[in-house]
């Protein structure tokens, strides 16, 4: 027996529906941009730990989700490959789109006086902050941790 087939599961069903939302389902696409603009290693800790939590729910529960994850301003130190503090981590955000904002990356290049490398699974975006809203603006769900 399913864990959506037990009493709980069914009154759960039947009391999600009573506000217009179906406990779960099957097939059905979920889109989410998570802000990282802190320089916290913790901050950037908790979004890795919650795009894996959210790709793991959903998965098991059939459906599929899209994560985008947005570095910029301070947040840009997450997706550098020289100096991350989360470096070792990244890896397991294979399938999720990391992006980094290009005008982060031109103030942090000159105020350093050099070229600062960035993670190779990421992927470089005119302007973090234009980037999450676009996402939003096309429907997806926005976190930040």
């Amino acid at each position: 027996m399913t864990p959506r087939r037990t009493a709980f599961g069914l009154a759960a069903t039947a009391f999600g529906s009573l506000f217009g939302r179906p406990a779960h389902a099957e097939g059905k696409h979920h889109r989410v941009v998570f802000q990282v603009s802190s320089g916290d290693a913790g901050t950037m800790n908790l979004a890795i730990n919650n795009m894996g939590a959210m790709r793991r729910e959903y998965e098991a529960r059939g459906e599929t989700v899209g994560i985008e994850l947005v570095a910029f301003g301070p947040g840009l130190a997450m997706l550098r490959a020289d100096t991350s503090p989360v470096k070792e981590r990244l890896a397991s955000l294979k399938g999720m789109t990391l992006s980094a904002c290009n005008n982060t990356i031109q103030a942090v290049q000159k105020a350093e006086g050099q070229t600062i490398p960035i993670y190779e699974g990421a992927r470089v975006v005119p302007a973090g902050v234009v980037r999450v809203a676009e996402l939003q603006e096309q429907g997806w769900s926005y976190v930040r941790p």
